[in-house]
């Protein structure tokens, strides 16, 4: 009888283990931030109005009909006087660079921000036990992320990583990998890079879709500090909800948007083109529909699947030619989201991810003021738009953070993240976030050179100063 009782009872007792074992194992897989920082070039590396006409003047294959583009392109693109850009420029050798002005670039922002985020954490190089470094256009041998485990001395067992081609949705992507890694190892820490290299990738010809970029991308970069460690929970700043990646590259369109080409004269440069919007938008929506599920609330997927049900009911029982009143059927993102960490493309796409997800300036207004600030870091923009926020102590304990970014490919990627305690810090804006938002976003390109726009092509000729 006791025999049969145990056989009985074996059942249960492996059920309750294999519950207990799961909600163990899923208990170590978390992933929490826990600091970042931001990088601050100096300022002699800052890229006003006055250094940016230079540098302009300074391309040959330039006419004036390049000239009245650039100037609408820059004017209209929300950057503002602060924006930096890397040495190269400054020596005027933008149109030949070399190996070690890319390495310099990346070696500056890596020992400034890597060493002020470890040592503010009080963690030891040696402690790292994961490195993920992302850089898109600059690849060297050896890698960058083996530069930086030689500069720190780190573990002979690292697990290192180094990802390029990736865009501006790299940052993601490597936040992936540190997440699929903390899922097979407990208690560890990881050490994510995120940059881009602008020196070897000065665009010197006159191809419209290619000098585009020229306005758009500054220099910056990121690195931030994960564990899975369940302890260090009351020292973390977010915990990872969910991430979702979306690539449309089997897509040739948006495979061939944006890319990185030469030119009809063989000069290489990053060419962005018309069906950009369209690629993005389309990348966009699918992938909403897969984050959307797992970041909203069930009575607003239940509202939205109702409405959406009335609206093609109404469409269908309409009589020819006659129209309906209109019925907001959008899906409300607000009501699983505080707060929207947008990539700082352009304003073209703020204003077009703001319209879609019926956002309000105050929603955008982090995504602006670090456009206008920092400009286009690639990669590492949405940390910047993170760092905003919390400098405006916006960020409090159970707010959730939805993080949206675009690249190469096409791809679109996107998590969210919950804020584990209320946040102040004003990391990379501190010393100036009492002077933003500015009472206006203008750049002072238009006031300088607007005087382009009534030159004639056949008399043009630049002024020498």
């Amino acid at each position: 009888m006791e025999l049969l009782s145990f056989l009985l009872l074996l059942p249960i007792l492996y059920l309750f283990f294999t519950i207990w074992k799961w909600a163990n194992d899923k208990r170590d897989q978390e992933c929490y931030i826990l600091d970042y920082q931001c990088y601050k070039p100096t300022d002699d590396r800052m890229a006003g109005t006055e250094f940016c006409g230079e540098v302009i003047k300074r391309n040959k294959n330039l006419g004036l009909n390049e000239y009245k583009f650039l100037l609408k392109a820059v004017v209209s693109s929300g950057i503002g006087e602060q924006t930096y850009a890397p040495r190269i420029m400054f020596s005027g050798r933008e149109e030949s660079p070399t190996l070690a002005d890319g390495i310099l670039e990346m070696e500056e922002f890596f020992y400034d921000s890597i060493g002020k985020l470890l040592s503010r954490a009080g963690i030891s190089p040696q402690e790292i036990d994961l490195l993920v470094v992302n850089v898109s256009m600059l690849s060297a041998v050896p890698s960058l992320s083996s530069r930086i485990i030689n500069y720190y001395k780190m573990r002979e067992d690292i697990k290192a990583f180094n990802l390029a081609g990736m865009g501006c949705s790299a940052s993601l992507i490597s936040l992936d990998i540190v997440r699929n890694v903390f899922k097979s190892y407990k208690n560890k820490y990881a050490l994510l890079v995120t940059s881009e290299s602008l020196s070897p990738n000065w665009y010197a010809g006159n191809d419209r879709s290619m000098i585009l970029a020229n306005c758009l991308f500054r220099s910056g970069g990121c690195a931030i500090l994960l564990t899975n460690n369940k302890s260090l929970k009351h020292r973390a700043m977010f915990k990872l909800k969910c991430l979702v990646r979306t690539h449309h590259g089997a897509r040739d369109e948006s495979y061939d948007c944006c890319i990185q080409r030469e030119d009809g004269k063989g000069r290489m440069g990053f060419h962005l083109g018309k069906s950009l919007p369209k690629a993005a938008t389309s990348c966009f929506v699918d992938n909403l529909k897969v984050i959307a599920p797992k970041i909203l609330p069930a009575r607003e997927l239940l509202r939205f699947m109702v409405v959406s049900l009335v609206k093609k009911w109404n469409r269908h029982g309409s009589p020819k030619g006659t129209t309906q009143g209109p019925i907001k059927g959008a899906v409300n993102f607000k009501s699983g989201v505080d707060h929207f960490c947008i990539h700082t493309g352009g304003k073209a796409v703020i204003d077009g991810i703001g319209m879609s997800l019926d956002l309000t300036e105050y929603d955008l207004e982090p995504a602006r003021m670090t456009l206008h600030r920092f400009g286009n870091t690639s990669a590492s923009s949405l940390w910047y738009v993170l760092a905003y926020m919390e400098a405006k102590k916006r960020l409090k304990k159970g707010d959730r953070v939805l993080m949206i970014s675009f690249g190469a490919g096409f791809k679109c990627n996107s998590c969210l993240w919950e804020v584990v305690r209320d946040l102040g810090d004003g990391n990379v804006w501190k010393d100036e976030i009492g002077r933003y938002p500015p009472k206006s976003l203008a750049n002072p390109y238009m006031e300088k050179y607007g005087w382009i726009q009534n030159e004639d092509p056949s008399t043009f000729k630049f002024p020498e100063d």
